[in-house]
């Protein structure tokens, strides 16, 4: 049986890991700067929120979720669980998972309608597709104003 060795140090993909942004990452401002564009106003990482959704357009009760395919465990191709380690990765995307279904479930109950955007689903080829199916939901949720 052959064994897959990281091919960084532990210091290395400490790094490398503590890089990755929760917050503000090139997805989310890519939907950000889109919505924007098209007059929508919103507010980021709202707290007071289950699950501090990535926007919140409080006039049509609406919250967007921009998740990363691998750490929400999207189930399309760029999701791959690492071969290394793998008991840890296959608790913390699960854990992940299941948090993100009780956030949504919460914000349901709230009377907020939740969308979730896909960063595969942010490709240049398909960008306009998703954008478009985007602003067809939102405005099929009823305004509080």
């Amino acid at each position: 049986m052959r064994v897959l060795m990281d091919n960084h140090s532990k210091q290395v993909r400490s790094y490398n890991m503590s890089q990755i942004k929760s917050k503000d990452s090139e997805p989310e401002n890519i939907v950000r700067k889109f919505l924007f564009s098209k007059g929508f106003r919103y507010r980021k990482n709202v707290k007071d929120l289950p699950g501090k959704p990535d926007i919140v357009l409080k006039k049509f009760k609406t919250v967007i979720f921009v998740n990363g395919c691998f750490w929400h465990m999207h189930d399309c191709p760029e999701f791959v669980m690492p071969k290394s380690n793998e008991e840890y990765w296959i608790g913390k995307v699960n854990k992940n998972k299941m948090r993100d279904i009780l956030n949504m479930e919460n914000l349901k109950e709230l009377g907020w309608k939740v969308i979730v955007i896909w960063e595969c689903e942010l490709k240049k080829d398909i960008r306009e597709n998703t954008f478009s199916s985007l602003i067809k939901v939102i405005k099929d949720c009823p305004s509080n104003s």
